[in-house]
């Protein structure tokens, strides 16, 4: 999907103006105030504030995948592997907070290609699924639930930005942090290493 100049103007915006209000809580209207155009001169540009909502998640729902395949194609040892996965998902969650939020909560008000998101949600879901699941395989861990396992990581990855102040740590302290508490658990170390 290639946006036009005035269209990534206007998913800029629209983002400030979904963080602000939520979805369902902004107005055409509202984009076009904060445009500083009138609400008619935005359907040159736009089909509906629905179409903005797709822009975004299946904008970052791409970069997730992009992502990924990069990971799976890599050949280097598992630990490693997934190490490389967590800190590109959550590069991708850390560069585009405020999306990922809109991406996290606001999806479900997609309408005519909710179908396909929850589709594509699946899709990554299981892709990743399938990566832990061989990880978890070579390294020779215990895996008692791989959806578990992939869910519980997914759904920390994707809200960590939540917990960081923005400009407070760097990007590779939140990701080093985070995967440590991933791998290893609540004593953010690894235990071979001791």
């Amino acid at each position: 999907m290639e946006l036009k100049e005035k269209q990534k103007k206007i998913l800029d915006v629209a983002v400030e103006l979904f963080k602000e209000k939520g979805y369902m809580g902004s107005s055409v209207r509202d984009l076009a105030t904060k445009l500083n155009i009138k609400a008619a001169s935005l359907y040159a540009h736009i089909r509906s504030k629905e179409e903005i909502l797709e822009w975004i998640c299946f904008g970052i729902a791409q970069e997730f995948f992009d992502e990924l395949q990069e990971v799976k194609n890599t050949n280097i040892p598992p630990r490693e592997k997934l190490n490389l996965f967590i800190d590109k998902h959550l590069s991708v969650v850390l560069k585009n907070r405020d999306v990922t939020h809109i991406y996290s909560n606001e999806w479900k008000h997609l309408e005519e290609r909710l179908p396909e998101f929850i589709a594509l949600r699946k899709n990554y879901q299981q892709e990743v699924e399938e990566l832990i699941s061989e990880i978890y395989q070579a390294e020779k861990w215990e895996l008692r639930s791989s959806a578990f396992t992939t869910r519980f990581i997914l759904h920390t990855l994707n809200n960590s930005y939540f917990w960081f102040k923005r400009n407070t740590e760097s990007t590779s302290e939140i990701t080093d942090e985070i995967r440590d508490k991933i791998l290893y658990g609540l004593l953010g170390k690894n235990p071979e290493t001791e």
